[in-house]
């Protein structure tokens, strides 16, 4: 009797237990897919006193639900609350989500038991806080099936206390993003930075970026990550919604070399994304003196043959004559040189400070930039080749004069070789120009003034040094012959610029590029005309001439703002046979499974590139070496600006092209080739990095 007596009281008592911990839970909505209720994390309310409410979602194994920018599928869950009158609900607070990459989408949600809570200040009840919640969501495996459920929940009016269901959301909160301590930045191409304590290469291994809203990133594209001390950056791809003027909110999330990742929410503000060097920088002596050593080579490099050519001809005009006169243009062509490296660096400084990732050789990825340098060379040509001289009605056309004898000649001359030299890069520029990129204003200027006085040197010494000068021909005949043949230079240099655009803008743009060629040979032969009174005697006929030249010129100006970038999906593809894509993601991969990794980045611009790939690269011996030795040949095309090209570089210390990498089998230590290769350097390369 006692013992059935014991045994109902004990019955009564875990009904009611049964009781109290669902008080603070709603009936579930059920299905194959998933358990849904409406939980409280508190027992009773009081008016003014706040409390959460969340979606309890327990998804079946293999389904999930989404996050609130779902990705490239999906929709995130709803929540519609009714209350009392005086009561309010706020936002979800959303815990970070899971990435989910399904072939070529990428979306972003959550597996398994999820509580989505929302923080709700009552107001004035008795008895009880009654709250209705219509729900929806989207759940999805190999398909995707929109589920509802309406859920009710009343809560006493007391003493507040937490609830059963409170660990749940002890345990929400710990998925919920921290503040971040960081500042964080967002450049207009996409590239995420964040400065401040606790970043460094030691504790930022690996990072993610979630956009809070839809559209602001290509969502499936790789984010490559570079980690400076006191910074990292990470680059991505924008999406269709990105505006590069606006804040980007959203999630980043990072881990470190051990421990679990830490995710904070971040608002990143538009600005210039920098990294300091994870390394002591190299004292400013050491950097000037290597600017100035690479500036020096750099003139032997193909880009500035072209144009120094130009000059060789009006420097051998000059023997025999006054050696002030001789000094003087060399001092021109000097102050040609050093101002145009100072404003090239001032350029890039303010296009960094706008938050523009910029490098090396950047205005060739414009199809503008490229056009009207391939049609003033071929001007140039034009001019050498004697279908006009220069007249006084063109002294001001910049390039145009650097055929001129005078002053002005040479100092456009060195203006013209530096514009002409950026596609190129030496031995020594690398360190010099990532430093001065890293560095304070003052010092990039004094990195590109160095640049530009080692570029100039060769060409002052051989008007300062009597010796050197009396060792060139004298001026005579040959002289005629001789500056027709260099027009030669000019035209094949124009061809290429052609065909670079043509890597950049396609056929629309070669077509636009050769209709401007016709009508500057037009506009030459027009003003040649005029200049020859053999041909055209009379003032009115002269007249008519240059009124055609002008208007060919002009008709030539207006077709260049109508080159433009070829839409992406009309690139023209520059990855040989025998070579793959480079991607941060295949990288990854290929380093993964141990395997060599041989990685080439390059660009239809720069000529070292070309000639690397001609002479050292393409070569019968070299291929069959990559294939002997089973290394995958990654290249990198940054004929058009690529974030994650971008990226690569700065995480190479370089800002320009070509760089190369190679990687050893079984994840050995990589190795930084240098800028011109030869054929003997690849192969023992290959030799010690093959598996």
């Amino acid at each position: 009797m006692i013992g059935r007596t014991l045994a109902c009281i004990a019955a009564l008592f875990l009904a009611l237990a049964a009781g109290s911990a669902k008080a603070a839970e709603s009936a579930a909505v059920s299905s194959p897919r998933a358990v849904v209720s409406l939980i409280s994390d508190t027992d009773a309310v009081a008016a003014g006193r706040a409390f959460q409410l969340g979606l309890r979602i327990a998804a079946a194994p293999g389904w999930h639900i989404y996050w609130q920018n779902p990705g490239d599928a999906g929709v995130p869950p709803i929540l519609d609350f009714t209350l009392p009158a005086g009561t309010s609900a706020g936002p979800i607070a959303w815990p970070v989500p899971d990435r989910h990459l399904e072939g070529p989408v990428m979306t972003f949600g959550f597996t398994g038991e999820t509580v989505l809570p929302v923080t709700v200040m009552p107001g004035a009840v008795s008895g009880a806080l009654a709250v209705k919640l219509h729900a929806a969501w989207l759940i999805c495996a190999n398909i995707c099936v929109p589920e509802e459920g309406d859920f009710r929940l009343d809560i006493p009016v007391g003493a507040p206390g937490a609830s059963p269901q409170a660990p749940l959301f002890r345990a929400a909160a710990e998925r919920l993003p921290a503040a971040s301590p960081w500042t964080m930045h967002i450049a207009p191409d996409g590239t995420l930075g964040a400065e401040g304590a606790g970043i460094s290469p030691s504790t930022v291994h690996e990072a993610w970026f979630f956009p809070a809203a839809w559209g602001q990133i290509d969502h499936s594209s790789p984010q490559t990550l570079t980690v400076g001390d006191g910074g990292l950056a990470l680059a991505m791809k924008p999406g269709i919604e990105f505006q590069r003027d606006r804040a980007l909110p959203g999630v980043l999330v990072v881990r470190g070399e051990a421990g679990p990742a830490r995710a904070f929410s971040v608002s990143a503000t538009p600005g210039a994304v920098v990294l300091r060097a994870t390394e002591p920088p190299a004292p400013l002596a050491r950097i000037l003196l290597l600017a100035a050593l690479g500036g020096m080579i750099l003139n032997l490099m193909p880009c500035v043959f072209p144009v120094l050519a130009i000059k060789a001809v009006g420097f051998a005009n000059l023997q025999g004559r006054d050696r002030r006169l001789a000094r003087m243009q060399s001092a021109s062509y000097i102050a040609g040189v050093l101002l145009t490296f100072l404003a090239l660096g001032g350029l890039m400084v303010a296009l960094r400070t706008g938050g523009n990732a910029v490098g090396w050789g950047f205005q060739f990825q414009s199809p503008v930039f490229v056009t009207a340098m391939g049609w003033l060379l071929f001007a140039v040509g034009l001019n050498l080749s004697g279908l006009f001289d220069v007249a006084a009605v063109f002294s001001g056309a910049g390039q145009t004069l650097a055929h001129r004898s005078g002053h002005g000649g040479s100092f456009f001359t060195g203006l013209l070789a530096v514009l002409v030299a950026t596609p190129c890069t030496a031995p020594f520029m690398g360190v010099a120009i990532a430093t001065a990129l890293t560095s304070s204003a003052a010092v990039t200027l004094a990195v590109f003034l160095a640049l530009g006085a080692g570029f100039a040197l060769p060409f002052a010494l051989l008007a300062l040094i009597p010796g050197i000068a009396r060792a060139l021909p004298r001026p005579g005949p040959w002289m005629v012959v001789l500056r027709q043949v260099l027009a030669f230079p000019m035209y094949a240099a124009a061809l290429w610029l052609v065909w670079v655009l043509a890597q950049e803008s396609g056929p629309d743009g070669v077509l636009a590029a050769g209709s401007g060629l016709v009508l500057l040979g037009l506009a030459g032969w027009a003003l040649g005309l005029a200049q020859h009174h053999t041909l055209v005697s009379n003032r009115r006929g002269r007249r008519m001439a240059h009124v055609v030249a002008i208007a060919a010129a002009a008709a030539a100006l207006a077709i260049l703002p109508t080159v433009v970038m070829a839409p992406a999906g009309k690139e023209v593809s520059r990855v040989d046979p025998g070579t793959e894509k480079f991607t941060a993601a295949r990288l990854a991969a290929l380093r993964a499974e141990g395997r060599p990794v041989f990685v080439n980045m390059t660009a239809a611009w720069c000529v070292t590139c070309l000639v690397n790939e001609r002479l050292a690269l393409s070569p019968a011996r070299v291929r069959q070496s990559f294939a002997d030795r089973h290394v995958t040949y990654l290249k990198g095309d940054w004929t058009r600006q690529d974030p994650e090209i971008t990226a690569f570089l700065h995480g190479h210390g370089r800002d320009g092209v070509p760089l190369y990498v190679m990687y050893p089998a079984h994840a050995g230590t990589p190795t930084v080739m240098s800028q011109v290769l030869t054929e003997g350097e690849v192969i023992a390369e290959l030799n010690r990095a093959g598996g």
